[in-house]
């Protein structure tokens, strides 16, 4: 019988779609592929194959999973199976360079950004950059990994010289300017299908970047999630309507990619810049509660409706 396949490495961020696909009683089955084998002389079952990878799993002891699901993506794809965000979405799922850069061939404006490998080109970076203040980030990243806040280059020098430096993980730092929000926010817009589901507030007050995850591995200074506070930090945005949104759905479409959340922010000019692409993107439940939209929800209706177009 041809399923619905989901391929994972975090059972809590899968949780939520397992009990809307079990709801709207639809086949499935969970792929972990933390490690594993893929053989390749087979042919793989029918059905339909939603990747989840997150570019974070190495923090969750699952250095390979990203390489392994690689492996078996391109498989699918051989077989001409029905993959919803294939390789081409996990390349840039893992890779912040390949996001800007894809995201700059679409037309679409990010924050100026130098990549370095060496602690000394990393300061270098800084020098030739230019701008302060300036952020650091990883280029394989995920939950905010590496992020930090600097207001001149001897206060980076001092950082990466002390046994505080984060080494990323593929070896690549992004040296990028640092952009003002007025209202210490940015946007996260949701997409199913390729299509605009919604756009959510996020408070970064506290944090450069949040996970919208409800149960999240990360100090809770950088995702306080679920946190019952006067003015909530994730908040789904009435009608938004921006024409970066047409922009997103093109550059989605370009580059074969599904289901995602893409995050912009905006100056006090009000230039708007994307920096952010998550391919495994997750949702916000007191959110969608507030407002009435519930994402893992469409994705399951929309995972039904892709299984019933294979024969």
């Amino acid at each position: 019988m041809k399923k619905i396949y989901v391929i994972h490495e975090n059972s809590e961020w899968t949780n939520h779609l397992a009990n809307r696909l079990d709801e709207l009683e639809l086949p499935y089955e969970e792929w972990f592929l933390d490690q594993g084998v893929v053989d390749l002389t087979a042919a793989p079952p029918q059905g339909v194959f939603y990747n989840r990878i997150s570019a974070s799993s190495h923090t969750r002891n699952h250095r390979y999973a990203p390489e392994l699901t690689e492996s078996v993506l391109s498989w699918l794809e051989r077989h001409d199976r029905k993959v919803l965000n294939g390789t081409r979405a996990l390349r840039l799922e893992v890779s912040k360079v390949n996001q800007y850069m894809s995201l700059n061939a679409a037309g679409i404006k990010t924050p100026k950004t130098i990549a370095a490998v060496g602690k000394e080109h990393i300061i270098q970076a800084a020098e030739k950059l230019g701008t302060l203040p300036f952020i650091t980030k990883h280029n394989r990243a995920g939950k905010g990994l590496g992020v930090q806040l600097f207001h001149s280059v001897e206060a980076l020098k001092e950082y990466v010289y002390s046994d505080s430096f984060e080494e990323p993980l593929d070896g690549t730092t992004l040296i990028q300017e640092y952009i003002q929000s007025p209202d210490s926010s940015i946007t996260r817009c949701e997409f199913v299908g390729g299509k605009f589901l919604y756009a959510v507030r996020v408070d970064t007050s506290e944090g450069f970047e949040l996970c919208p995850a409800d149960a999240c591995q990360i100090d809770e200074l950088f995702c306080p999630v679920g946190e019952k506070e006067e003015a909530p930090k994730f908040r789904v945005i009435d009608d938004f309507d921006d024409g970066i949104i047409s922009d997103y759905q093109s550059f989605l479409r370009e580059n074969k990619i599904d289901v995602a959340g893409i995050e912009f922010i905006k100056d006090a000019d009000g230039s708007l810049y994307t920096y952010d692409v998550n391919t495994n993107t997750n949702y916000n439940k007191d959110a969608e509660q507030a407002a009435g939209k519930f994402g893992m929800l469409e994705l399951a209706k929309y995972l039904g409706e892709e299984l019933d177009k294979v024969e």
